[in-house]
């Protein structure tokens, strides 16, 4: 088997140490300097799939707006995505008609329907290459009880306006009892795609700053801020386009970030599937083809957990094991992981940011379809700085109040919060020497009472930080496959020399000399 962890030169740079099947491509070219004297019409924080659909459509409407971004665009979930397009989504249709209504359903239904269409609007626009196609999409039940939720979601699905139909193949070699097809579902190659949304930005006048951690935000005087540590921003529209907006705020305790696995293979024979399949496992596995050069690739995607909590490398070997048992791989090419954020209530919250000055905006909670939502989160919020009428805005409202459709998720992932601010100070795992450490291991130690988080890279090198994740106070856990240290409360993520990665920390985790 091919060393996967092997870097090539020309990959793209991501969140983590894996390298995705979409990193071998050249990055974007930003060539514009921005001016900290100028005011600007919007700033856009993140260069994801939501900062760049938000800001080519301000753009285009006459707009002047920057993006800012810590690294580059497609560094965190984006570029780690496996890129379905769909209008069936994580909540099912049967549970958004039983916690928000019928009409809901047909809006929801109604918001993957454009978002996949402005996709494709755009690439069409800027001649973009990015391997766009429609496919079917086939969700399928391996045991009784998920065929009768397969029924309810064909059942809800119809009435909420899919189109979608009983089927009789799930193409892949597992075995099956029901099955259903959704059409017109899509897939691309995200990298690519984003890369052809920053090069329309800049030619329409938008103005990019990467490496540019922004550690505060704010409104004085009449104008939103973006300051970091050599340029203060100021614009009258503000967007976090970044899942959590940085700091201690409300969706800490509405969203919950979650990792999910991914592997490339190639296999012995031409078993790939010519369509988007899911299974109705719980967490579910997710499976589509991807062609680069010529050459197939089988994607398949699952083992989620939370982030911070379970075991990153045994994720992967369950992927692993569960593909090999189906298929007969010739080469597994690639493996990466990538953060998402379930909502308490199963819909993403886009709009307003709750309690901030008008003009201020967020988008985060899109579970597992991101791209589609990512690009809705754009559409939306287009709109609202345009003051244009949209549909889908109060359904989506980050200030909505659903008690009852969302109670039960909230106080399962916040008891798991605290849990862990009690748990990471009453137990530890002490080392009687660094030295037990062996080289590109790390471990939390004790030492004076405090909790230290060490890693010893391939060179026996320490590198050594306080372990309190300086968003909330939680101890970091180490995630050995992606070498970075990982908060179990809120999804912040920092690198081995402590700088922030992804998730809510504003500062980085303080180093510690070590003799």
């Amino acid at each position: 088997m091919k060393n996967i962890q092997e870097v090539q030169a020309s990959a793209i740079k991501r969140d983590g140490k894996n390298i995705s099947l979409w990193q071998h491509v050249e990055s974007p070219l930003i060539n514009t300097h921005p001016s900290s004297s100028k005011h600007y019409d919007v700033i856009i924080i993140g260069a994801g799939i939501t900062g760049l659909t938000t800001a080519i459509l301000l753009q285009e409407a006459g707009k002047n707006c920057i993006i800012l971004d810590h690294h580059a665009p497609a560094f965190g979930t984006s570029g780690g995505t496996t890129a379905h397009l769909n209008t069936y989504f994580d909540t099912s249709y049967p549970q958004i008609e039983k916690d928000f209504g019928e009409d809901a359903a047909k809006l929801v239904a109604q918001s993957g329907k454009e978002s996949i269409q402005l996709i494709n609007d755009l690439i069409d626009r800027y001649t973009i290459d990015c391997d766009f196609t429609y496919l079917n999409g086939f969700l399928y039940a391996e045991d009784e009880k998920q065929s009768e939720e397969l029924n309810e979601i064909l059942a809800s699905s119809k009435k909420a306006g899919v189109v979608v139909e009983r089927a009789e193949s799930n193409h892949i070699p597992i075995p099956f009892k029901d099955i259903i097809c959704f059409h017109h579902q899509a897939q691309f190659h995200p990298v690519k795609y984003l890369a052809g949304l920053t090069k329309a930005f800049q030619d329409l006048g938008g103005i990019i700053k990467l490496n540019t951690f922004v550690d505060e935000t704010g409104f004085d005087e009449g104008f939103h801020f973006a300051k970091s540590e050599d340029i203060k921003i100021l614009a009258h529209q503000l967007v976090h386009a970044t899942h959590y907006p940085q700091g201690i705020n409300l969706f800490n305790f509405t969203c919950a970030p979650y990792r999910s696995y991914a592997i490339a293979v190639k296999l012995e024979d031409e078993n790939y599937p010519d369509a988007l399949v899911y299974d109705m496992q719980d967490p579910y596995h997710y499976f589509r083809t991807h062609t680069e050069n010529d050459e197939k690739y089988l994607i398949v995607g699952g083992a989620d957990h939370k982030t911070g909590h379970g075991d990153p490398e045994e994720s992967f070997n369950d992927l692993i094991a569960y593909v090999t048992s189906y298929y007969r791989i010739k080469e597994i090419t690639h493996k990466w992981s990538s953060q998402y954020y379930i909502p308490a209530d199963g819909l993403p919250y886009i709009g307003h940011f709750t309690g901030q000055e008008e003009g201020c905006y967020v988008a985060t909670g899109y579970s597992g379809n991101g791209m589609t939502f990512g690009t809705l989160a754009g559409l939306m919020i287009s709109d609202a700085i345009l003051e244009k009428q949209n549909k889908f805005k109060d359904l989506f409202n980050p200030s909505r109040i659903k008690p009852i459709a969302g109670f039960k998720e909230f106080v399962k992932e916040n008891s798991d919060v605290a849990w862990r601010f009690i748990k990471d100070r009453i137990s530890s795992k002490n080392l009687s020497s660094l030295e037990e450490i062996e080289n590109g291991q790390a471990s939390l130690i004790t030492h004076d009472g405090k909790k230290i988080a060490v890693y010893k890279d391939e060179q026996g090198n320490l590198h050594a930080l306080q372990a309190t994740c300086t968003h909330a106070g939680c101890i970091v856990n180490w995630n050995a496959e992606e070498k970075s240290w990982d908060c179990p409360c809120h999804g912040g993520r920092f690198d081995i020399d402590g700088h922030v990665l992804a998730g809510p920390p504003q500062t980085k985790l303080q180093k510690i000399e070590i003799e």
